[in-house]
């Protein structure tokens, strides 16, 4: 997977749009794992500060690695 685009250089579009693509919901909980990973949420939601622009992606995936 291409990098996640710097919130300096994209648009809130531009950084939904990856969030979306990185981590697809495939409606199969059990299988997928991801809303256990982000706390009950969903991509979208867990990368918010991300895709607004007020967080670089690494620094909102590091919440998650624990």
């Amino acid at each position: 997977m291409v990098n996640a685009p710097d919130i300096a250089f994209s648009t809130v579009e531009e950084r939904r749009e990856y969030i979306r693509k990185r981590y697809p919901c495939i409606a199969d909980c059990d299988m997928c794992g991801l809303c256990k990973v982000f706390h009950g949420h969903d991509a979208e939601y867990a990368f918010e500060d991300y895709i607004s622009g007020k967080r670089q992606f690494m620094d909102v995936a590091a919440d998650y690695k624990r």
